[in-house]
């Protein structure tokens, strides 16, 4: 694994937030109870799952009671029978909470085109609902319950004086930097306005790619118990931070990834120039292999910069920055010294050196500076291994 990681903080932390799950063989039920206002960003994918259809239309009213989730099931591609399915698993969670189904959003995640066994889920649902709990270890089980493929589950969280910003995530494959194959839901019990939630979204999750594939169930929601009074600036940082962790742990366990990869694009004309580079050379199939072999190859960098669509010189420097996975570091990048293997557009001879800096790393940086402006961007990527093609090509079977 990537990361070892301890957060400091969980969601039950958060004041006015409970919640429980439970992961059994071939899936499993995860429930919140989180009564605040919420808001939402969701896949970009042309075939939107049931619960997403259901859970943005119930945004819509900008205030919820509960969330919802399986995992092992995506209720995708299911037509009306499964947007049918979504609305009951919300009037399960409404009619304990006593509130309108409205007020509850769901989500779910897992194989696509197969129709959710309710059976199943109202089973679980009655064995899950009466653990909910503010107990850290109720967090824990709620982070487990919504995993698939993920290797270990996915949480993180920051203090603000009395105010709690804190989030989980569900994700391993099926990741693409434009909403990825991943279930988010963070929380704070500070009194704030969520509708910079589009932003925050990206600058992380929309800023993360293992195989360049974006799934149909991607949703990530922000919630708001307005528990407490805070500072606004500070607390919206701290959503970031939490996102970014969120974001790059995700990244950290993309099936059969041994390397995370983070790709900064400094010097372009616009942020968007900068980010189409860096999401060019983060998805490259063939600077994710050279990442997995240790293989300083840098002509596969300058070949995913030239088919970027963007503009540029050929005098641009590219820069190797290794080290191991910090939350502090995370879309921010290592301490460790750069060692140019591209300078004003001429190999540096260092390649060797480089080289060993990958086999000793578990993260590893490219900086390019295309001088052409100020403009920068960053996008978190890993490496492609034996292992991703196994547990994809064993997916279902």
């Amino acid at each position: 694994m990537i990361l070892q990681y301890e957060t400091p903080e969980v969601i039950t932390k958060v004041d006015g937030v409970e919640c429980a799950g439970v992961r059994v063989k071939g899936g499993g039920l995860g429930i919140v109870k989180c009564e605040g206002k919420a808001v939402g960003v969701f896949t970009k994918n042309r075939f939107k799952a049931a619960p997403v259809i259901v859970t943005e239309e119930h945004l819509k009213n900008g205030f919820i009671k509960g969330i919802i989730v399986n995992s092992g099931n995506a209720n995708a591609y299911t037509g009306e029978e499964g947007v049918k399915n979504a609305l009951k698993m919300a009037e399960m969670l409404a009619e304990k909470l006593e509130c309108d189904r409205k007020e509850v959003l769901v989500s779910s995640t897992g194989v696509i085109g197969v129709q959710l066994n309710m059976d199943w889920i109202e089973s679980l649902f009655r064995e899950v609902y009466p653990q909910i709990g503010s107990d850290e270890e109720n967090s824990w089980k709620f982070a487990k319950s919504i995993t698939t493929t993920d290797s270990f589950t996915k949480q993180w969280g920051v203090r603000i004086g009395d105010v709690v910003v804190a989030g989980v995530a569900k994700g391993a494959g099926m990741i693409a930097p434009n909403m990825a194959t991943m279930l988010a839901y963070v929380f704070t019990d500070a009194k704030i306005d969520c509708s910079f939630i589009k932003e925050v979204a990206e600058k992380t999750f929309n800023s993360i790619t293992v195989d360049g594939d974006t799934s149909t169930n991607d949703t990530f929601i922000l919630v708001s118990t307005e528990k407490k009074a805070c500072d606004e600036k500070r607390v919206k940082k701290a959503v970031e931070h939490v996102c970014s962790v969120l974001a790059e742990m995700i990244v950290a366990d993309g099936e059969g990834a041994t390397k995370l990869m983070r790709v900064f694009v400094n010097g372009a004309k616009s942020e968007r120039e900068a980010k189409k580079v860096a999401k060019a050379v983060a998805s490259s199939t063939l600077v994710k292999t050279a990442l997995f072999g240790c293989d300083a190859n840098w002509g596969r960098i300058i070949a995913a910069i030239g088919y970027s669509g963007i503009d540029v010189d050929e005098k641009l420097d590219i820069a190797i920055v290794g080290g191991s996975w910090r939350a502090e570091e995370a879309f921010s990048g290592c301490k460790n010294e750069k060692v140019f293997i591209v300078k004003d557009g001429k190999d540096t001879g260092k390649r060797s050196v480089a080289s060993e800096i990958m086999k000793k790393s578990d993260v590893v940086e490219f900086h390019i500076d295309l001088k052409a402006g100020k403009c920068k961007a960053c996008v978190v990527g890993c490496d492609l291994s034996y292992e991703y093609v196994r547990i994809n090509s064993e997916y279902t079977t």
